[in-house]
């Protein structure tokens, strides 16, 4: 009999170490029929400048549809796309310097046809399709945002703002310091590009964060659902760049992890539903105040513990697939389930 359940536990522990190990395998997508394509919307706007407008703006209507409609009305708000009353500002618009100078440093980093984004989001598309069969792939349109968003998501597409991914060093961002502190801006490079619009999709477009998410804990999880989430579509991407990140900061959550633990049990945090007390811990920011010495902790730290809970829960649970993890709300289940307890 002692040998029977010794040979039932082994064969339990082989099947759930190649789940594990199968979980942990990068997948092979390469044959799923995705090729993603950005289209140049920037390019097309910009004939509205050297072409007879009119003519131009019906081309644009008719080639990109609903997002001209919200780049017109929402992106530059000079009125309705249904009228040609914008006309005059777009004139304006086209013979400043700002807009001169802008497409000439937009041109000078993403001259051609981005094949590098395009193989990235590509791969990033495909793992999505595995997961989820029935998700219809979005258009991805790149243009100039006015410096007001990385990434859009619209119906039926995904925007990328091209004038906030132009380089770390890019002239046009110290004069945006106070939108876009120096701690944001470092990151507004090409690389970054796949991983911001995965993660649009999935915040804005895949799994919206529920109303009821109103505890610390909750909201710990479902940052680190996303986060996890983006483990699988993008494989080859650092997780410094996928949760913002400097190497650094990462290394010093990793060290700390147990004390960042320690403070929000010892602080009561984890089930506080103050935003405002809540918030030091979920948005960005230079560091945390409260931890560490010389302000040389990471930000966010509910988010990269969150995460750490999520991906030591699926480790722990090889039986759960990413669409139930996703689709599960509760989070006390999934802390629960992760015996989450850093050393």
């Amino acid at each position: 009999m002692y040998r029977k359940s010794k040979q039932i536990y082994l064969f339990i522990f082989i099947v759930l170490a190649i789940t594990s190990c199968s979980r942990n395998k990068k997948v092979d997508v390469s044959n799923i029929p995705v090729d993603v394509k950005i289209e140049r919307f920037d390019y097309d706007f910009d004939a509205l400048r050297t072409k007879p407008m009119a003519q131009q703006a019906v081309y644009l209507q008719n080639k990109y549809g609903i997002f001209y409609k919200d780049f017109i009305e929402r992106v530059l708000g000079v009125g309705s796309a249904a009228d040609t009353g914008y006309f005059a500002t777009l004139r304006r618009v086209f013979a400043g310097k700002a807009y001169t100078d802008l497409k000439h440093d937009v041109d000078s980093v993403y001259s051609g046809s981005m094949d590098k984004q395009n193989e990235e989001l590509t791969d990033a598309f495909r793992r999505i399709k595995y997961y989820y069969p029935q998700k219809k792939i979005p258009k991805v349109y790149a243009y100039f945002s006015g410096f007001q968003t990385q990434t859009s998501i619209g119906d039926g597409y995904v925007g990328i703002g091209l004038d906030l991914f132009l380089g770390a060093n890019s002239r046009f961002y110290p004069a945006l310091v106070e939108s876009f502190p120096h701690y944001l801006s470092r990151r507004f490079t090409p690389d970054n590009i796949a991983p911001r619009v995965a993660e649009g999709i999935a915040r804005e477009d895949m799994f919206a964060e529920s109303d009821s998410d109103k505890s610390l804990l909750a909201k710990m999880v479902y940052n680190g659902k996303i986060l996890y989430f983006m483990d699988q579509v993008l494989p080859d991407v650092a997780d410094s760049v996928k949760i913002g990140y400097t190497t650094k900061q990462l290394k010093w959550c990793d060290d700390n992890k147990a004390n960042i633990w320690a403070y929000f049990i010892e602080e009561n945090l984890l089930y506080e539903t103050d935003y405002q007390k809540i918030q030091t811990y979920l948005t960005e920011a230079p560091f945390t105040p409260g931890l560490g010495e010389k302000n040389e902790s990471a930000p966010k730290l509910g988010v990269w513990t969150g995460w750490q809970i999520v991906r030591q829960y699926m480790e722990k649970n090889p039986e759960v697939t990413l669409q139930q993890l996703m689709a599960d709300g509760d989070a006390q289940k999934i802390l629960n389930g992760a015996k989450y307890r850093p050393k």
